[in-house]
């Protein structure tokens, strides 16, 4: 079997998985078994935000918030979060962050949210003081109808990462550019 049949038969697996001992503190609006993958996959780093909580945050405007898109330059130009400032997943390492402010707010996220906590244990590490990681990352986004953005303005096209993550994405329309 293939390392990509290994990981499609692990992705099914999880769909099937009941939603016994659910997190509360997650919205009903995440399916059992994304919850239950995205459990997994984060290592509990970074503290998450969810969707809505964010989406309230950017609408307040009380809090000055830095959103920062660690996902790569394909997915970032079919779309991504109105003001995300692009960091490039592959080359974050050497990032020093050397723009930003340590006192203020900085949301990161990726498609999912795993590569993204590794970009938020960076800026943690480099002394950012609130850093924090969109829970189910920009597909939990979209999946709650939230907007998404691309050069020419709001768009529902979502670049899904590979064909394997693509079973989590509900909403939009999936593009590979």
């Amino acid at each position: 079997m293939t390392n990509g049949w290994r990981a499609l038969v692990v992705v099914l697996g999880l769909l099937a998985l009941p939603a016994c001992g659910q997190d509360t503190s997650v919205p009903e609006t995440v399916s059992p078994a994304y919850r239950q993958m995205l459990k997994t996959l984060y290592r509990e780093t970074v503290p998450t935000i969810q969707p809505a909580a964010l989406a309230d945050l950017l609408r307040a405007k009380s809090q000055k918030v830095v959103l920062l898109d660690t996902r790569t330059p394909a997915e970032y130009k079919v779309s991504h979060l109105t003001g995300a400032k692009f960091v490039n997943f592959d080359s974050f390492e050497k990032n020093e962050f050397t723009g930003l402010s340590r006192d203020q707010t900085v949301v990161v996220y990726c498609s999912v949210g795993a590569r993204s906590e590794r970009v938020g244990e960076r800026l943690k590490a480099l002394g950012f003081r609130d850093v924090r990681n969109l829970y189910g990352g920009v597909f939990q986004w979209v999946n709650e109808g939230r907007p998404i953005y691309n050069a020419a303005g709001p768009t529902r096209q979502i670049h899904p990462y590979s064909a394997l993550w693509s079973v989590w994405l509900r909403q939009g329309e999936q593009v590979y550019k």
